[in-house]
């Protein structure tokens, strides 16, 4: 009887043996990567997986910290399938710290617009006068009509920016220099209103109506900060990762979906015009033969970021803050601090020396 049961408890064991070299019982088993993981909306967690999970290359991790922290880097994540590989903090930076976004915040601008849209209180085929009343700018009115919400989106109004101030939204500041449509520059002021726009067309103020359709549903922290004539949102590395995630998931946060209007998501972060099509609404595109780029009138021939993923879409801001989309890959990368070496308002030489020790990393 005891032989029998020495018996029955190695065959047990043998089975339990088998079972665990196949893998169907291993405890640690690395994420399913083929499924987007979204962090809970009301607490810190958040799921992680290790560069030797993914197979990364671990001797250039250091040497990409390295050139990070060279660089000004305060804040710098990388979400793979929404979890979070990398969470760094150089220079004096913290997970706490509430960072400028600058023109990367432009993006929450889009998202917003194509939400309120959605909700029929919007339409960027409209003209800006709807929302915003007539005089907003020192214009003809058959010219002030003429310019649509789309042209503030695009870059695209046609007002003059051979101003003092690029970003001063007074009446006088905004003059006429081209019919809208015919030039691209990247003109802030026009997307400035855009704030405006969507507070007269929901008759709310945009920060409340940003933070109940944007902000709060899934999990961000910040506030938009009004510094002169800008509107700056402020917020931690981890609440741009966020934005970064619900992007790449096409505007749905987990089973809840933001931004229903795929139409809109869609023209948003594909080429909008033909005169920058690095440029969508608000978002920056690589892959195209052509861009332009702020402070400047020039074409240029080639890709924004020739370094990186084709697919990339970017949130781009002064001094480097940087989100990175990339669906092919399911990766958001997020770059916060001061600026690398070139005080710009947008894409700078930093983008592609970034994907060069990226490319070195992720394999």
């Amino acid at each position: 009887m005891k032989k029998l049961h020495f018996i029955m408890i190695s065959l047990l064991f043998i089975s339990i043996s088998c079972s665990s070299d196949s893998g169907e019982n291993t405890v640690n088993l690395p994420p399913d990567l083929s499924t987007l993981y979204f962090p809970p909306v009301n607490s810190s967690d958040w799921e992680t997986i290790t560069i030797q999970d993914l197979g990364w290359n671990i001797e250039q991790e250091q040497p990409l910290y390295d050139f990070l922290e060279s660089k000004g880097t305060k804040g710098f994540i990388i979400l793979k399938s929404g979890r979070i590989v990398v969470e760094q903090y150089f220079n004096g930076g913290s997970a706490s710290d509430n960072n400028p976004w600058y023109s990367a915040g432009k993006t929450l601008t889009a998202f917003t617009a194509g939400i309120a849209q959605q909700e029929a209180l919007l339409n960027i085929s409209e003209s800006s006068s709807t929302y915003l009343g007539s005089g907003w700018a020192n214009i003809t009115l058959e010219q002030e009509t003429n310019i649509s919400v789309f042209h503030h989106l695009t870059m695209s109004t046609g007002l003059d920016y051979n101003v003092t101030n690029q970003n001063c939204t007074d009446s006088n500041c905004l003059t006429y220099l081209n019919n809208p449509g015919d030039f691209w520059y990247y003109h802030n002021a026009p997307y400035t209103l855009l704030t405006d726009i969507i507070s007269g067309a929901t008759n709310r103020s945009y920060n409340d109506y940003f933070n109940e359709k944007v902000r709060d549903p899934i999990g961000m922290d910040g506030t938009w900060i009004r510094l002169g004539f800008a509107n700056i949102y402020y917020s931690t590395a981890r609440s741009m990762a966020r934005f970064g995630l619900l992007t790449l998931n096409k505007g749905t946060w987990d089973t809840t979906t933001i931004l229903t209007d795929t139409s809109y998501f869609t023209k948003m972060t594909t080429p909008s015009q033909e005169l920058n099509p690095a440029y969508g609404y608000l978002w920056w595109l690589n892959g195209k033969t052509s861009f332009r780029a702020p402070a400047s009138e020039i074409e240029f021939n080639g890709e924004l970021i020739p370094n990186a993923p084709d697919d990339l879409i970017a949130g781009l801001g002064k001094d480097d803050q940087k989100l990175y989309v990339v669906p092919s890959e399911d990766l958001v990368i997020v770059r916060m601090g001061d600026n690398a070496g070139e005080a710009l308002l947008g894409p700078s030489s930093f983008d592609n020396d970034l994907w060069e020790q990226l490319n070195l990393f992720i394999n």
